[in-house]
């Protein structure tokens, strides 16, 4: 996964250099965040505490997806790769601008477009003026509006709902030879896995569980499917994986303890903190990415809150290791249902840029060893 935000030197330079990997790698896909921020706050994007704070000064530099996907399908000619948003939301935008934007993306990318959906992060949206309650209902909601947009065919149509009412309205973007763009669900909550179950071409959840949890959750989806009446067969089990890696453990060992990474922590559930033996700094009944307001906490309160995360806690909520390491760790993955991994390399919160830099060549071998999986 690309990180999706404006460098130093050249804007499209990460770009090219993601891509430069996914393909030196055999990776299938290439993906974006749809952010506005940062989740780390960017109180602590300094140099003093991650190297490569030199090269990405300004951590809530987000590029808009949809408009970075069209620049990465006009350079795709060769590559093929598939390209995704991983993953829009529903509080945003509205689902008939989602719809155009993925059924836009899809021929001009000759039928590599996957469009990454969930109900999104409140620091995405309650920031913004977009009204934060009932994300589950609004992305239902959505999800049931571009699916039927998608399939009206051109014809006026009408629909009574909660949040996102039709009238009259046209949508007459074609397939492209007969497909749309997958739907990729971001769900991790009971009612979010029965609407995978039910509307989902894969499930793609990103935030902390063990492959234990993971297939408990795939067998829920599939029961789900069955219920509507379709093959649970059908639906890809994937998911977002966030990595620190190197060539030594003792460099993983210092990607660990940065500061980046423990105040990362923060973005995970209350739930697992507990297993670690330690409080979530923000409160027991915190759900982690979903609640965070980055931009609120400040340089002094986020040292004091990594001050309080336990390595082992940094070790469940990412893959951490050697290439050896965290191809052993997605095995595991494979063994409880895994079927297709996304990374997204953070290992730049060494405090060392060229630690950081170097951990591409680790990257590119897991990229590899995961397709022998």
């Amino acid at each position: 996964m690309e990180p999706g935000v404006n460098p130093r030197f050249a804007p499209n330079l990460l770009l090219r250099n993601t891509r430069a990997h996914a393909v030196a790698g055999g990776a299938d896909s290439m993906w974006l965040p749809d952010h506005l921020n940062s989740l780390p706050p960017a109180s602590i994007w300094k140099p003093a505490y991650t190297g490569v704070a030199k090269l990405i000064p300004r951590a809530d530099a987000f590029y808009e997806p949809w408009t970075t996907l069209g620049y990465l399908a006009a350079h795709n000619k060769f590559t093929r790769l598939r390209l995704g948003v991983g993953v829009t939301d529903a509080g945003r935008r509205n689902p008939a601008v989602t719809a155009q934007a993925a059924a836009t993306l899809h021929p001009l990318s000759r039928g590599r477009a996957i469009l990454g959906f969930g109900p999104g992060e409140r620091e995405v949206n309650e920031p913004y003026g977009v009204d934060w309650s009932q994300p589950v209902g609004r992305f239902e909601d959505a999800l049931a509006t571009i699916r039927a947009l998608w399939n009206s065919g051109g014809t006026p149509i009408n629909r009574d709902s909660t949040f996102f009412p039709l009238r009259d309205a046209v949508f007459d973007i074609p397939p492209h030879k007969g497909t749309r763009p997958a739907v990729w669900v971001a769900a991790h909550g009971p009612r979010m896995l029965r609407i995978t179950g039910q509307y989902g071409d894969a499930w793609f959840p990103s935030y902390t569980q063990t492959p234990k949890e993971y297939a408990e959750k795939l067998d829920t989806i599939h029961a789900a499917a069955d219920n509507a009446g379709r093959d649970p067969h059908t639906i890809l089990p994937a998911a977002i994986f966030f990595v620190l890696t190197s060539r030594t453990n003792a460099q993983v060992d210092e990607m660990i303890d940065s500061i980046p990474a423990r105040v990362w922590a923060l973005t995970t559930p209350a739930h697992v903190w507990a297993r670690h033996g330690t409080e979530h700094p923000l409160g027991p009944n915190c759900t982690g990415a979903q609640d965070l307001l980055p931009h609120t906490i400040n340089e002094t309160t986020a040292l004091d809150y990594a001050k309080h995360v336990p390595p082992s806690l940094i070790r469940e909520a990412l893959l951490c290791g050697t290439p050896a390491d965290i191809l052993d760790q997605l095995a595991q993955w494979r063994d409880n249902g895994l079927r297709y991994a996304v990374l997204a390399n953070i290992s730049f919160f060494h405090p060392r840029l060229s630690v950081g830099l170097a951990s591409s060549l680790p990257l590119i071998q897991i990229l590899r060893g995961t397709k022998r999986l």
